[in-house]
């Protein structure tokens, strides 16, 4: 494999799902895996596993819900200012710094 891709979705960034599934759900990124091109976002894309019970880690066993990944091109960043899906520019500040900032909008996506 090559290098990592570059991403523009950060971990607890809010996301809209675009396609698939869970069109139109709203979620906070939970994982982002560069590498793969995937993202974990909090109650899309549940699949359910049979975990065995482990007593030494207090886990109880059974058929559990998770997040499973999705493609990240699957996602889109919620504009701070509308509410709406919008895409991602990175904008550089009079310091030097950059910045991710809402294409529709530009307001600003950095906490």
């Amino acid at each position: 494999m090559a290098g990592t891709k570059r991403s523009k979705i950060k971990k607890n960034d809010q996301v809209v799902i675009v396609t698939g599934r869970d069109k139109g759900k709203r979620g906070r990124v939970l994982e982002v895996a560069p590498l793969t091109g995937k993202i974990k976002v909090e109650g899309v894309g549940m699949i359910k596993r049979h975990q065995r019970a482990n007593p030494q880690s207090n886990r109880g066993g059974g058929i559990i819900e998770k997040e499973a990944f999705i493609n990240i091109s699957n996602v889109q960043l919620v504009d701070p200012q509308s509410g709406k899906p919008t895409r991602v520019r990175y904008q550089i500040e009079g310091d030097g710094s950059k910045i991710r900032v809402a294409a529709g909008s530009g307001q600003s996506l950095e906490k």
